[in-house]
């Protein structure tokens, strides 16, 4: 059969049970499709099975149908070049779960005013450039030493160090591409592993924020271009990559991919990505290329 359809959950809830792989089957196949036989990648989180004669949208659809309300993620996509061979990831509230401009406008006092900006850009309802660049000007005058003691608040993501680790293993090449800055991004592709990073640069005078960031503002349209040109540095199609990210500047780099991953994404991002992962951690993005959890790397 020529296409995948993949349920999974969190790893600390492993809620997922047979009868809910069956309500899967059944939906297809009361919908005219066909299904082979499951394949467990992880016992009670993620289970795969082949499936034919109904679409990949409308087979995602009529199972979520199904399931209902369970905690279940639900993916389904083509067999053929489901293992990628390139990772490009957005970094805040992805691969870690901090906005660190938040972080550093809390430890200021001007939290709940640039936290507003952030949350308004990543939904799409603000222009990216305009918006980093206001977030960024109400920290003039912060000293670099606010920088280092930031480094403390930043969370990895659950699963993100095994994501890393797992596709290197295997001779995937992960970048790590984000609207925040390089302060943070150097930090965490040497924590975890990335072999690349893109970011922008804040400018600094004195051991002080200026206020301004370095131009150019990579945002939406530079990460997608940094998949492509990633891409054609690996000698590969955009088709062996597979994107994750959560805001409306991810979006491009999402549909350019082979596969892009909407990751507890804003509604705008959820709904329009190929893969949605509400429920489960970054190690989703293992199982969705197929890898069972007996292969992951730490």
């Amino acid at each position: 059969m020529d296409n995948i359809l993949t349920r999974l959950t969190s790893p600390t809830a492993a809620s997922l049970a047979p009868g809910d792989v069956q309500l899967a089957a059944v939906a297809i196949t009361e919908n005219g499709g066909n299904v082979g036989d499951a394949d467990w990648l992880a016992p009670s989180i993620a289970c795969d099975f082949p499936f034919a004669n109904i679409a990949e949208k409308d087979a995602a659809n009529v199972v979520r149908a199904a399931l209902g309300t369970k905690p279940i993620d639900i993916a389904a996509q083509a067999a053929a070049g489901r293992r990628k061979k390139l990772l490009v990831a957005d970094m805040e509230s992805t691969i870690i779960e901090n906005e660190m401009l938040d972080e550093l406008a809390a430890a200021c006092g001007i939290g709940d005013a640039i936290g507003d900006i952030t949350a308004r850009a990543m939904a799409g309802e603000l222009d990216f450039e305009a918006a980093i660049r206001a977030r960024v000007e109400m920290l003039k005058g912060l000293d670099t030493s606010a920088l280092d003691d930031s480094l403390a608040a930043i969370r990895i993501t659950s699963g993100a160090a095994t994501l890393v680790a797992t596709m290197r293993a295997n001779g995937a090449y992960c970048a790590l591409v984000s609207g925040g800055f390089r302060f943070y991004t150097e930090w965490v592709r040497e924590r975890l592993g990335f072999d690349y990073d893109q970011s922008n640069q804040l400018e600094i005078l004195e051991e002080k924020l200026t206020g301004n960031v370095l131009d150019p503002i990579l945002g939406r349209d530079a990460k997608r271009e940094a998949l492509q040109r990633l891409a054609a540095e690996q000698g590969i199609s955009t088709d062996a990559a597979i994107t994750v990210g959560d805001g409306a500047n991810d979006l491009a780099m999402l549909e350019a991919a082979g596969l892009g991953v909407a990751f507890h994404a804003k509604p705008v991002v959820a709904e329009s990505a190929d893969a949605r992962i509400d429920h489960g951690d970054l190690t989703a993005l293992l199982y969705l290329q197929g890898y069972h959890q007996k292969e992951f790397r730490v």
